[in-house]
């Protein structure tokens, strides 16, 4: 087929193609950058950081493929090259997900892992790095700066050492804080800090819920964003933070912290010291 003066040349198969695009890190760029505007060589070069005599390969390369034609000194992208460009920027998108999704999937809720494809590019996932550790913790307490009420589900992230001041900030500013959790980790942060356990079980803003069987993660809601907080098994450390604006994981994270809720108790009074005699 011939379409505007453009004479079809011999390729290899489509697999070979985007090997093509791929071995070199600027084809991509330079191929998106055409489809913006018509652009000339030495723009591209300028754009791709890449020597005149490689891009000149690279545009007559493009040029057999009939992905792009030169018009006067500049070159401009045809009909295929407009739907290769967005093809390959939706491929490496999907691709750029997955990867911040790789160490993460086997922690996520499998309600959660079964949303569209679409789904996965909205979610921000932070991990913890082996010289990073606390990214996920300094990622809760800087979403917390931006919420004025707090309900968590298995809320570890939140009693963590970093994250009380801003957490306890909250509650003395008025805000509603519900967290559900098991007894064992209430014993422990109640006797690890006793006097912040008591200032803030003191609040008639703040409650504190229990539950002996939640899932293997948490899930926090605030004003704007839900919160699913992946742990280690053995360790109990917070591996990974996941957070995300979409409506349907919203909806997914009500019903699931609704669920626990309404099984869950009020926290046991914590007996009273006998005096010493």
């Amino acid at each position: 087929m011939v379409s505007n003066g453009i004479q079809p040349t011999p390729s290899s198969s489509p697999i070979g193609d985007v090997a093509y695009l791929a071995r070199s890190e600027h084809r991509v760029p330079a191929l998106v950058a055409v489809t913006d505007r018509p652009r000339s060589r030495s723009e591209l070069c300028e754009l791709t950081g890449v020597s005149s005599s490689t891009i000149r390969r690279t545009l007559r390369e493009f040029e057999d493929r009939s992905w792009i034609r030169k018009e006067g000194y500049r070159y401009t992208t045809t009909r295929l090259g407009d739907a290769i460009a967005s093809g390959m920027t939706d491929l490496i998108g999907l691709v750029e997900t997955e990867r911040k999704l790789r160490d993460v999937w086997h922690w996520l809720p499998d309600e959660v892992s079964a949303f569209p494809v679409e789904t996965w590019a909205k979610l921000t996932v932070t991990v913890a790095e082996p010289d990073s550790p606390y990214c996920p913790v300094n990622r809760f307490e800087s979403l917390l700066t931006q919420t004025s009420k707090l309900r968590f589900l298995r809320p570890e992230v939140a009693l963590m050492e970093p994250v009380l001041d801003e957490l306890f900030g909250l509650i003395d500013d008025g805000a509603a804080v519900t967290l559900v959790d098991r007894p064992s980790c209430h014993s422990y942060f109640r006797s690890t800090y006793p006097e912040r356990s008591s200032e803030m079980m003191s609040r008639n803003n703040f409650t504190v819920l229990e539950h002996d069987e939640l899932p293997s993660y948490g899930v926090g809601l605030l004003d704007d964003r839900v919160i699913i907080s992946c742990y280690g098994r053995d360790s109990g450390s917070v591996r990974a933070v996941i957070d995300t604006d979409v409506p349907a994981i919203r909806e997914w994270a009500e019903s699931v912290y609704a669920s626990y809720e309404s099984d869950a108790r009020p926290l046991e009074p914590q007996p009273l010291e006998e005096p010493l005699e």
